[in-house]
C-alpha cells in the first residue's frame, strides 16, 4: 500500500522571460548546486540561438524545442503471469514536460560542439526544427508504443 502522493512544489517563474518552464529546465541543468552556472548556460544559449538566426526570438525556439520533444505515448513495463509485456500508455502532462527536459539536456551534454551553451543552443535548434537526438527519442518511443499496441488491454 502506498502512502499519500508527493506535494507538488511550485516554482518562481525566471526573472528575464517569467516563464516556469525556463526554471525547470535551469533546475535540471545544474550540476552540484550550482545554479548561477546553470543559468549562465541557459541564457547564453538563447542569446547564442538569437545571434545565429536573427529574425526569430531565442525564447520561441525554447518553447518550439520543448513542444517537439514532449511524448504523447510510452511504454510501460507490466507483468502478467510470470511474462513482461511492454504496455503502451499516455503521459500526463507534468511528465511530458519532464521527459523532454531530461531528454533536450541529456543529448545536449552528449554533442560534440565545445561548449555547453553551444551544445544546448544547437540541440534547442534542432528539436524546433524536429531534428536531433532528442526529437529522435520522442520518436523511438512513439514507435514503440505504437509496436506494442496489442498489449494495450493491460493497461492499468
Amino acid at each position: 500500500m502506498r502512502r499519500r502522493k508527493a506535494p507538488v512544489r511550485e516554482v518562481l517563474p525566471d526573472p528575464i522571460y517569467g516563464n516556469k518552464i525556463i526554471t525547470k529546465f535551469i533546475n535540471s541543468l545544474m550540476y552540484d548546486g550550482k545554479k548561477s552556472v546553470a543559468t549562465e548556460i541557459m541564457y547564453g544559449a538563447i542569446k547564442a540561438i538569437e545571434k545565429k538566426n536573427v529574425e526569430v526570438k531565442g525564447i520561441d525556439v525554447f518553447n518550439d524545442a520543448i513542444e517537439n520533444v514532449k511524448p504523447i505515448l510510452e511504454v510501460k513495463s507490466r507483468r502478467v503471469g510470470g511474462a513482461t509485456y511492454q504496455v503502451p500508455v499516455e503521459v500526463r502532462p507534468a511528465r511530458q514536460q519532464a521527459l523532454a527536459i531530461r531528454w533536450l539536456i541529456t543529448y545536449a551534454r552528449k554533442r560534440s560542439e565545445r561548449t555547453m551553451i553551444d551544445k544546448l543552443a544547437n540541440e534547442l535548434l534542432d528539436a524546433a526544427n524536429s531534428k536531433g537526438a532528442s526529437f529522435k527519442k520522442k520518436e523511438d518511443t512513439y514507435k514503440m508504443a505504437e509496436a506494442n499496441k496489442a498489449f494495450a488491454h493491460y493497461r492499468w
